[in-house]
Formats: C-alpha cells, structure tokens, sequence
C-alpha cells in the first residue's frame, strides 16, 4: 500500500511506525514543513507557508489563521505529490497545526488516520491546574474553543485517530473517544536498560557513575508545565539534607507548552533566582539539552529521578526512565498515574507539595534495597506495557491495517 505521513517536524511520532511499514514492503512518502533527516527509504515533501498571520487578526482566531495558512501550503504541495503520480491509500497526520485539514480533497478516497493528542479544556484540565500561573480570563474559553474547532473540522474527515495515553483520549468529546484507539509511540526497551559500569564526563572536572548521588530532573524546556518551579524550590532542602547528593537538570530555556515568562527573562532564571542564594551551585548542574546517548547514560547513573507535569501529554523521557530502571519520584497527576502506581512503579507526590517531595526523595536517596526494588518493578511494566517492538509497534501496524481494510469493506 502507498502511506503518506503528515507532521511539520516529521517523524516526530511517527518515527517508529514510518520506518515498519518500509520494512514491510510499503511505499512511504511525508510532507513536512522542517527539514529532518529522513528514514531510510522514505521521500519527505517540504513544504512552505505563502504568508504570514496578518497584523490586524482578531486575537481568538490568530490560532485559527495560522492553522489555515500551513494548512494552504500542505495543500498545494499534496497536489504536486498528486500530479507526480502518488496517491496515497492511507494518510497519516498530526492535526495540531492544520496541514490535514484539505488532503481529503486531494485524495478524496484515501482512508484518514489521525495523531489525537489532546483536546483543550478550559476546566479540569493544564489550563487552570496551578492558580500560581492559571488565571485567565472569562474569554479564554472562548479562544480555546475556536482552537478546538480547528481540531473538530479536522476530526470530522478521520477514519481513525491514534491517542498515546487514556488520559490524553478521555479529553475529547464522546463522540470522538469512540474513534480514538489508544496505542502509545512505544520505547524501545532493549536499547534503554539498566547498566552499572556507566561513566558520564559532566565536564572537563567531573567525572560521574553510580557511585556518586544524583537527582535527575529532565524537560524539553524548563517551565511550570513540567513542574520546574516546584522542582527548584525544593532543592536547597534536599541539598541540605544530602550533603554528598549533585543536581543535574536537562532542559533548555524556551517554552514548549504553556504561557511564555514575563520579558526579558526565562523561566529557568526566574526560578532559579528565587532560591540561587539558598544552593550550592557547584551541585547545581544544568546541561540544557544533550544528546541522547548522553541522556541515557544519565538516567543509567541516575540516583532518583523526578518527574513532575500538569494533567497533559505524557513525556517520552518517563517511561524511558523507566525502560532504565530508575527510581522515579512522580507527580500525582493523569497521566502519570498510568504507569506510576505508588510504592509499586515509584513513588507519586501530590504536585505542589513541595515538602513530600523533598521527603519521598530524600527517603530513596537514603534506601538503596528501595530504589532497586522500585527500579526493576519500573522497568517490568515499561517492559511488560510500552516495549516498542512487542506491544506498541504490532498494535500501530495493526491500526494502519483496519484502515486500509475498512476502505475495502465501504
């Protein structure tokens, strides 16, 4: 079959499942906006907006413009795609940024897959979880619904969607949860295991292993969606009371999710400034972002990691720590509770309580039986639940296979 991938940062999600269907004879093109190497046998059509939002939008459709913008340009590069002699049978897309939104009426009997990731709430929900951050006001609900919109024209012309996590489907609407096949993107758990004779080259001074005490904290940015405040404030009573312990953050300066930090400064410093003069910061190690083989040597040194996060999308670097064995410290929050049970998988801590927090860490630093008991037990159910090519990779191969024959059954 001819499978076409649509992500502006492909293969993004897709990165496993693109290349299986490859291996599995299929022809596979993408259209992508950002110009990443490609999987090995897979064309990527890039393709570029024609213009920019206007200046005088109205502020509740700014989203909705730009959507329909990228959407425009993956609209006419699928028409070349078209006119070369491709026509795909299935597509597969992300639809957070609009480019799925016209492909139907390019290849209008193609069958439609789509990435559901999640669906914005203005109750309940990362909107209004941290009252620190979370005031917005009464219109917000209705700029989110019209962000919603995009998501439900899009929804409408899918013959299937894809969540990684049950959290992240129960934010649709009902009538969508009845579309949404939840398969998560799968970790690859032979790669990602434990491993006791690591050493990690910090710097030209520092030289790590399992021998040292360390706290892993890891985001793709550090900012409050991620629980980085709550994390920074609780280190100068964990410094305190584990005098040989190093801190060691992953994460760069931007915002991934979430409001930006006021100007002229970033949410790292901001934090970071409150308590900088309570902390030895020669204990006090930000990497801002590294490679991955250098990531997972890191977890694999990893003493305690935690992991916090609003009620939102599940992060890769969780269950990978797991894969890895680490003793996690988690937040109580979906969709977390998923995959951490507590005094089972980890240990889970209310969010903003910062003083269990300190405890639960402090208590595995000092419990070394714990954390290896905790670690294996973690590592089983990544094992057992999200192992990339047993479970999750099988169940997505699966998914594009009903597709395909709910198209020959129509």
């Amino acid at each position: 079959m001819k499978i076409l991938f649509v992500h502006q940062n492909f293969p993004a999600q897709f990165k496993h499942l693109a290349p299986a269907l490859i291996r599995l004879g299929h022809e596979v093109q993408a259209l992508a906006i950002n110009n990443n190497p490609a999987p090995a046998g897979i064309n990527i059509t890039l393709y570029k907006p024609l213009r920019s939002n206007a200046s005088t939008v109205h502020p509740w459709v700014l989203d909705m413009e730009s959507k329909v913008i990228r959407a425009e340009a993956a609209f006419y590069a699928a028409l070349k795609l078209r006119d070369s002699g491709f026509n795909p049978d299935v597509i597969i897309a992300h639809p957070g940024w609009g480019e799925s939104w016209f492909l139907k009426d390019v290849w209008p009997s193609a069958r439609m897959g789509l990435y559901a990731e999640l669906y914005y709430q203005t109750k309940d929900s990362d909107t209004d979880f941290d009252s620190e951050f979370s005031k917005p006001h009464i219109a917000e609900a209705c700029r989110l619904r019209l962000k919603n919109a995009s998501h439900d024209l899009q929804f409408s012309l899918a013959d299937g969607l894809l969540s990684p996590t049950k959290f992240q489907r129960s934010t649709f609407p009902k009538n969508l949860q009845q579309k949404i096949t939840v398969i998560h993107d799968g970790i690859d758990t032979t790669q990602l295991q434990p491993s006791e004779n690591i050493k990690l080259q910090l710097n030209q001074s520092l030289l790590l292993t399992k021998k040292n005490e360390i706290i892993t904290f890891v985001n793709r940015n550090l900012e409050p969606m991620r629980g980085y405040h709550i994390f920074i404030r609780a280190l100068p009573d964990i410094l305190k009371q584990r005098p040989n312990a190093r801190i060691i953050i992953v994460g760069g300066d931007d915002v991934s999710y979430g409001s930006k930090p006021p100007k002229g400064t970033t949410w790292k410093t901001l934090f970071l400034n409150e308590v900088r003069d309570q902390l030895d910061m020669s204990r006090v190690h930000f990497v801002g972002k590294i490679a991955y083989n250098n990531f997972i040597k890191l977890l694999q040194i990893s003493t305690v990691h935690v992991y916090l996060t609003y009620p939102f999308v599940l992060s890769w670097s969780l269950l990978e720590a797991m894969s890895l064995g680490c003793a996690i410290v988690a937040s109580d929050t979906a969709p977390v509770k998923e995959v951490i049970t507590h005094n089972e998988t980890g240990r889970l801590v209310d969010f903003f309580d910062k003083e269990n927090l300190v405890s639960q860490v402090v208590d595995l630093l000092q419990n070394p039986t714990e954390r290896e008991r905790l670690g294996k037990m973690a590592r089983a159910f990544a094992v057992k639940h999200y192992d990339l090519q047993t479970e999750c990779l099988p169940k997505q191969l699966n998914w594009v296979e009903e597709l395909l024959n709910a198209d020959a059954s129509s």
